[in-house]
């Protein structure tokens, strides 16, 4: 097996889940390898000034062999992964994980491989996103009405926001967070590792649960890198891959457990819809949920089911 070095890159900080990851990552290739593979990691690129969206064009290039990545970021370009933008899609982390990992998860990695330069190793969790804000409870869609909201570039995320009677601000992570810090959106939603990773618990101190999106992070891989492998080292990969997945999605379920501990203790006031509010925000919902639909195969919808 010849020499190689691999670079792989994230937007977090080394003590997150997505930090565990990258470092199951890097250990399972060196002992799969034994050492004759080595892996270099940038835990944070924006640590380094450049905003996170850089990754993809490193790995693209092939400078960069992988990251991970929010999917919705990739939705312009490949339409299919549009269908982990549908609001309330997944009722639990275990119905998504068994999506991701079986036939939806081989079909979005085909879409990918045929619309970009990427290939897709796997999907890491990166939760159920909920509301957090600076002014007041949120119990129902109501409540959000007029607030501005600052969410990832994404038509979909956008129309859900707008369905609220909120005002969608579609910045790119770095700007977001300044935005937040300077008191200049009244909102934001992300799942409680974001929010406390981002400093964005200062800020805002009313969270509801309201788990309206899944947050799905691809392991997106330079395909012509990956291509050149031979099969040895691509089975090594792939193994590590499936590693980085498991220890990545544990350490996500356990830090939201602990973060939720921490931030009560802290002082910020959690609301936990009921049955009967959750539906009501699913039923405001629905122009988000129409507009994730169009253009896509139901079968795709079919598969996020089983």
């Amino acid at each position: 097996m010849s020499r190689k070095t691999l670079w792989i890159g994230g937007y977090g900080p080394r003590q997150s889940a997505h930090g565990d990851g990258l470092y199951a990552f890097k250990r399972a290739v060196d002992e799969g390898t034994d050492g004759e593979v080595g892996v270099d990691v940038t835990w944070n690129i924006m640590d380094d000034g450049r905003p996170n969206t850089d990754l993809f064009d490193l790995v693209e290039t092939g400078e960069m062999f992988m990251c991970y990545f929010s999917s919705s970021y990739l939705g312009d370009r490949v339409p299919e992964l549009n269908v982990l933008e549908t609001p309330f899609l997944f009722p639990d982390l275990a119905t998504a994980h068994r999506a991701l990992d079986g036939e939806l998860g081989d079909a979005l990695a085909g879409a990918v491989r045929a619309n970009t330069g990427f290939e897709v190793l796997g999907f890491w969790d990166n939760g159920f996103r909920h509301m957090t804000n600076r002014h007041r409870r949120i119990n129902n869609p109501a409540d959000c009405r007029g607030m501005t909201v600052r969410l990832q570039p994404n038509a979909i995320h956008e129309e859900l926001i707008r369905s609220w009677g909120a005002v969608p601000v579609a910045v790119e992570l770095s700007a977001g967070i300044q935005m937040i810090a300077r008191l200049e959106v009244d909102a934001q939603e992300n799942p409680l590792a974001n929010t406390v990773a981002y400093g964005v618990d200062r800020v805002h101190r009313h969270i509801t649960m309201t788990g309206h999106l899944y947050g799905a992070r691809g392991l997106f891989a330079h395909r012509p890198t990956w291509d050149d492998f031979d099969i040895d080292l691509r089975r090594v990969v792939s193994k590590a891959a499936r590693t980085a997945i498991e220890k990545q999605r544990r350490a996500a379920a356990e830090m939201e457990s602990a973060l939720r501990l921490r931030l009560e203790s802290d002082g910020v006031e959690f609301v936990d819809l009921t049955d009967e509010d959750r539906s009501v925000f699913i039923e405001a919902s629905a122009p988000a949920i129409a507009l994730a639909h169009e253009g896509l195969s139901e079968d795709l919808f079919e598969l996020a089911r089983l």
